[in-house]
């Protein structure tokens, strides 16, 4: 099986932590959206996206129109995207992706977690250079010419594009993410994604022995608990 099936696959089978958290994150990301633009959804195309992904995750709107609301009044708080990268048990990576109003707590509690493993976070791109930042979006549909021929006429050039199983698995530049939906959208009016990400894909992937691997599960799920966690990335095959 190709990425396209290992991605869907990541996806179908991700749980997550509990709706407390994921509405927590949610609302940071739309208030962060709205915040930096104008917090009107159909004039702020990033915060239309996020609401669309929140709304997928049966995030509430009263939770959503809070968020945006506040953005759009004298909210005093101000959220900052924060990126560490660290080594795990083994030959394992990790890239955790946080958003948070303290930076100093959130660092705190990331390096606590891999100290209980007796692991430690490494410093600027001694992670990030094995990975590739990618957006990527798969959805059923047996239109793959059309799409392709509208994303190469649009100037879109995907790098990456797969068609497996009867899905169709872009992977574009994040830049490019928004006009790729665009023109999935035109020609597939009642699309659905079973992934819509943008994230960090190891460019090569490793398997950990017993021992490693209880120890991976461990920082996993403890970097998974922390609130300002957003996201954690890593090069373990599953």
């Amino acid at each position: 099986m190709g990425r396209a099936y290992e991605v869907r696959k990541a996806s179908i089978q991700k749980t997550g932590a509990i709706k407390a958290k994921t509405y927590a994150l949610f609302s940071k990301e739309i208030y962060q959206a709205a915040k930096s633009g104008v917090p009107e959804i159909e004039s702020n195309t990033t915060l239309k996206r996020i609401v669309e992904k929140a709304k997928k995750n049966q995030v509430p709107n009263d939770i959503i129109k809070r968020a945006i609301d506040k953005a759009a009044g004298a909210g005093m708080d101000d959220y900052k995207e924060v990126i560490y990268e660290g080594f795990g048990p083994g030959a394992s990576t990790l890239i955790i992706k946080c958003l948070t109003d303290n930076v100093n707590r959130t660092v705190g509690m990331v390096r606590a977690a891999f100290n209980k493993v007796n692991k430690s976070l490494g410093v600027s791109n001694s992670v990030l250079y094995n990975y590739d930042h990618l957006a990527i979006t798969s959805f059923k549909s047996d239109k793959e010419e059309q799409i392709l021929e509208s994303l190469i006429m649009a100037e879109v050039e995907p790098t990456d594009f797969e068609v497996e199983e009867g899905f169709i698995t872009i992977s574009t530049h994040p830049a490019d993410h928004n006009k790729t939906k665009d023109i999935i959208e035109t020609i597939i009016s009642d699309v659905d994604y079973v992934v819509d990400e943008i994230g960090m894909y190891p460019k090569d992937k490793i398997i950990l022995n017993d021992e490693d691997n209880i120890q991976f599960d461990k920082l996993y799920h403890m970097l998974d608990e922390i609130e300002d966690v957003v996201e954690v990335y890593h090069n373990i095959e599953k």
